[in-house]
């Protein structure tokens, strides 16, 4: 594949589908400088994109978050990315709706005066994990932690809310992991560095309690789903000792879907039956 500023296709921005390679912005944008950005990351399935309303609520959420308003509704988001589906020829993609504090008269902290934009791009993309989906994913432990609620809006989709998950990754992938898996600032077993992550231990599923950390989509769709087959589903802390405890292990995301973890730093965990089910019965949804 191509760069991704060097690609043919169609970009909504701004209210209307623009070419690829013109889908740019300024170098004084108050969001490279600041983090003054939320976004969304979504799939389509057969020309339908996956929970996309809840996508695009959430959207607004983190806008108001960061102390700002998208000028566009729900309505009008959830339009703007089939405008791009369709612009594209695609049933099957992920979808990324981001929105902004543009270029305007303020360049400091404070950017009350600049515009508020909306792009929405899209690409095909396979299994985020790669072969993970069989054989499981390998994870590093990060040695950075998720933050206090109290330092930074966590339930926020928010990219200043990935640097460290970029730099997670990138310390991972040398050493030839898939991903990070992180502690929140108390000690508790977190999150991936884009993901969600459930164990199984005596026909139970447990997962860390969202409580400083995003309450993703895909983790409540895959709770519901537990539940619909009367599993027992525990959200709670989980202190990194119990890691040797656990049987199976799981992360969920938009990207990541459903995908089994085979190992977490010295812990290993069987790429088992409900894991593999959970699998199944996710990707049957999905293309319901």
């Amino acid at each position: 594949m191509s760069a991704y500023d060097d690609r043919d296709g169609k970009i909504w921005m701004d209210g209307k589908l623009v070419e690829w390679r013109d889908a740019n912005v300024h170098l004084l944008t108050h969001a490279m400088h600041y983090a003054s950005s939320v976004f969304e990351g979504e799939r389509c399935y057969n020309g339908k994109i996956f929970k996309g309303v809840e996508h695009s609520e959430r959207l607004r959420k983190s806008a108001e978050m960061l102390d700002f308003e998208i000028p566009y509704s729900v309505e009008e988001i959830e339009a703007a990315k089939y405008a791009m589906l369709e612009a594209n020829g695609w049933t099957d993609a992920y979808v990324r709706a981001v929105a902004w504090r543009g270029a305007g008269e303020d360049m400091g902290v404070s950017a009350r005066r600049n515009p508020v934009r909306l792009a929405v791009a899209g690409w095909e993309w396979g299994n985020y994990y790669g072969d993970a989906k069989m054989k499981g994913a390998k994870l590093d432990i990060a040695k950075w932690k998720r933050p206090s609620p109290e330092t930074i809006p966590v339930h926020a989709k928010a990219a200043g809310l990935y640097m460290i998950c970029t730099m997670s990754k990138h310390a991972a992938e040398a050493k030839g992991c898939s991903d990070a898996l992180f502690m929140d600032y108390r000690g508790y077993v977190a999150e991936a560095t884009g993901a969600n992550i459930f164990f199984v231990k005596n026909g139970e599923v447990h997962t860390p309690l969202a409580d400083c950390f995003l309450n993703g989509i895909t983790r409540r769709t895959v709770i519901g789903l537990l539940k619909e087959k009367g599993i027992n589903v525990i959200e709670r802390h989980i202190e990194p000792s119990e890691l040797e405890g656990f049987e199976q292990c799981w992360l969920t995301g938009t990207a990541a879907e459903v995908t089994p973890v085979g190992q977490i730093g010295d812990y290993t965990f069987e790429v088992g039956a409900m894991a593999k089910d959970m699998v199944e019965t996710y990707e049957k949804l999905v293309r319901s």
